[in-house]
């Protein structure tokens, strides 16, 4: 174990932590927006909070920022070419045209046939480094009827995750 680790090394360990894919999604006076993200967790479920890390040189930070609420779609295996399409910001490309969306209690996007979309108002926001960490209430959590496959970023990679019966 190196004593400081380089930004290299940290990647590379970051790399191997597994997380599952999510779209994060908003709406509101900036306008519709979403990208793809892995650094998502809970923070307390009382009241329910998530904790959501976006790089503040992304296209759609600022956005998230003015609409003030946003919606973490867990995505199942079946939308990794969806999760492809919101990595990356193309100029007039409307990535909403992709899936069925419906619209939440706050207004943000959530993708209907997601394992589940949390529904949330950003209730606070802490800038570390590169990042915002949004603190985000969840005021409505959409289950789909029976969870798929998910869908997890781990080895620089796509995996797809299976719950076995018990």
């Amino acid at each position: 174990m190196t004593p400081s680790p380089t930004q290299l090394d940290f990647r590379e360990g970051m790399s191997r932590l597994g997380a599952a894919v999510n779209l994060i999604t908003t709406d509101g006076p900036a306008g519709r927006h979403g990208l793809t993200a892995s650094a998502v967790c809970s923070v307390t479920d009382s009241p329910p909070t998530l904790l959501v890390c976006v790089n503040r040189n992304a296209f759609a930070h600022d956005r998230f920022v003015e609409n003030g609420v946003l919606a973490v779609n867990v995505l199942a295996a079946e939308h990794q070419a969806l999760s492809g399409l919101f990595a990356r910001y193309v100029e007039g490309v409307d990535r909403f045209a992709e899936g069925d969306w419906i619209t939440g209690d706050s207004g943000a996007p959530i993708l209907a046939d997601a394992n589940v979309a949390f529904d949330c108002r950003i209730a606070g926001r802490q800038q570390e480094g590169t990042h915002s960490v949004f603190f985000c209430e969840v005021l409505g959590v959409h289950l789909t009827p029976e969870a798929r496959r998910g869908l997890v970023w781990f080895g620089r990679d796509y995996h797809h995750l299976t719950a076995e019966s018990r």
